[in-house]
């Protein structure tokens, strides 16, 4: 049976791949990047990023400077069993994580508007970072898979979440959200950027399916309107870091949700940066007997 160590080691192994790793589909992204670009110094910038994440993947350093505030995906097996520990020891498991990386020191200090003004000032140990609510799945299965997406500050400042109103076609929702993405390139400066896209009913729904678009996206995996997305943003020649020319973009990630009877839909929109999305998944085994106990 799971332990609660497992579940805090795994967390804690997330928090660290995610923070210093490329995924595969990632270095493959930006090796096609390398083929189109048709700028010298943006190929360079790119260059650069490939040879800054081999080394964050070697030394096990952080990708980027903000490193992040941690978010955590729980999918949980039908025939998994647990418990509210199961949260504690993920919470554990989190702050050892930014503990080892190490993280950047960012949790402030103080409550309310103490907090909101920075008066106190912040605390030392990176592990006093606390992850966002965690969003729990239920997956078929006796495994329990948990990712850790780190989340910088940049991509929030430009990120939207508001009403489309649709006119009766799908398509004028997707090219709002890329036009949004386009306009809010210029102004990322870590490009080439990444346009992380929910579409749902409520702006919490929107911002959840966001999230689940950054737990699935896959940039070796771009349907059409993915695709488009990315299309109109390469074609504001920001370019790398900002300097020209052909790739501004990478990829986008969009998750559509449920409907409503109604004229808009509610679009929220992260402009990921240029190591987005920060994304890995350790995932446990339960081999026990199913007896109906609730254990960590």
């Amino acid at each position: 049976m799971l332990t609660g160590e497992q579940i805090r080691s795994a967390a804690r192994d997330a928090l660290i791949q995610a923070s210093t790793t490329f995924r595969p589909d990632q270095v493959a992204a930006y090796r096609q990047a390398l083929e189109r670009e048709t700028s010298a110094r943006g190929r360079w910038v790119l260059e650069q990023i490939l040879q800054n994440a081999a080394v964050a993947r070697e030394k096990k350093y952080p990708l980027c400077d903000d490193t992040g505030i941690p978010h955590v995906i729980l999918e949980i097996g039908e025939r998994v069993r647990v418990n509210g520990k199961a949260f504690r020891a993920v919470a554990e498991g989190i702050a050892e994580g930014l503990r080892a990386l190490p993280g950047r020191p960012m949790a402030v200090r103080g409550d309310g508007l103490e907090r909101l003004g920075q008066t106190l000032g912040m605390y030392d140990d990176p592990g006093m970072l606390e992850a966002a609510p965690v969003t729990v799945y239920s997956i078929p299965g006796n495994t329990l898979k948990i990712t850790v997406l780190m989340l910088g500050g940049g991509p929030e400042i430009r990120g939207r979440t508001m009403r489309v109103f649709h006119r009766h076609r799908g398509e004028n929702v997707i090219r709002e959200a890329g036009r949004w993405a386009a306009e809010a390139a210029a102004a990322l400066g870590c490009t080439p950027c990444v346009p992380i896209i929910g579409i749902g009913r409520t702006q919490y729904e929107a911002a959840a399916l966001q999230l689940a678009a950054a737990l699935e996206g896959d940039f070796t995996r771009q349907n059409p309107w993915e695709e488009e997305i990315t299309r109109m943003v390469n074609e504001t020649g920001v370019g790398p870091l900002g300097l020209g020319k052909t790739v501004t973009a990478l990829g986008a990630f969009v998750k559509i949700g449920p409907a409503r009877a109604s004229g808009v839909r509610i679009v929220s929109l992260r402009l990921g940066c240029c190591f987005d999305p920060r994304r890995a998944t350790v995932v446990l085994k339960d081999e026990g007997e199913i007896n109906g106990e609730a254990y960590v």
